[in-house]
């Protein structure tokens, strides 16, 4: 069985959406599967409408550990150079470019810090 999460980011809608159109709280692989091949009318238009120009689900993955976890995009997430998770010490994570500056932004999903590198 699937939550309703999983079952949105596999169909690459918001968590919002899959309730508004009754996808249960848990759902099964083979019921997944049958909405996948054979979309409802809201589905197919969800998908008709997507331009494309901001992602649904953002997958974030540590640097370090390897840590992944799928969240919405939050308009105010910078465009990081690296993510890592909170708990590590930021000596663990790799290096940054020679003649830039870093600085962190804590709080991106439920446990990253973005490392973003600006040319000095």
């Amino acid at each position: 069985m699937l939550s309703r999460r999983d079952a949105a980011i596999r169909l690459d809608i918001p968590l919002e959406m899959a309730a508004r159109h009754g996808v249960p709280s848990h759902i099964s692989e083979a019921d997944l599967a049958q909405l996948e091949q054979d979309p409802p009318a809201w589905l197919v238009q969800s998908r008709a409408n997507r331009t494309g120009a901001k992602k649904v689900w953002a997958r974030l993955e540590c640097a370090v550990c390897g840590f992944a976890e799928q969240e919405r995009p939050k308009k105010w997430w910078p465009d990081w150079t690296v993510l890592v998770c909170d708990d590590h010490d930021l000596d663990e994570a790799p290096r940054p470019a020679t003649g830039t500056t870093r600085h962190r932004v804590h709080g991106v999903g439920s446990r990253f810090t973005a490392l973003v590198d600006q040319r000095s």
